[in-house]
């Protein structure tokens, strides 16, 4: 499929938190939560949702990598507020 044609990504950004977490990863982590945030620009909706708010847990079990985050209305971005890895 040409670029013209993908869907469209959501620009993900980390919150002060998140990106004091961020920080104490190990290079091997950090590859991990690379490619599961991906996965969660590419599709906002991955997570289940928080109850109770508008926040989302998204949970890869492979790379054992958990990421809460937030969607903005028109889904164009993605607010990480937390990982782990």
């Amino acid at each position: 499929m040409s670029p013209e044609h993908c869907a469209r990504r959501s620009h993900v950004i980390m919150v002060e938190p998140a990106l004091a977490q961020l920080a104490k990863l190990t290079a091997s982590e950090t590859h991990h939560l690379d490619r599961a945030i991906v996965a969660i620009s590419v599709n906002p909706a991955l997570g289940t949702e928080v109850p109770g708010t508008l926040l989302r847990d998204y949970t890869d079990e492979i790379d054992a990598v958990r990421v809460i985050y937030y969607v903005t209305a028109l889904k164009t971005i993605t607010m990480v507020t937390y990982v782990e890895a």
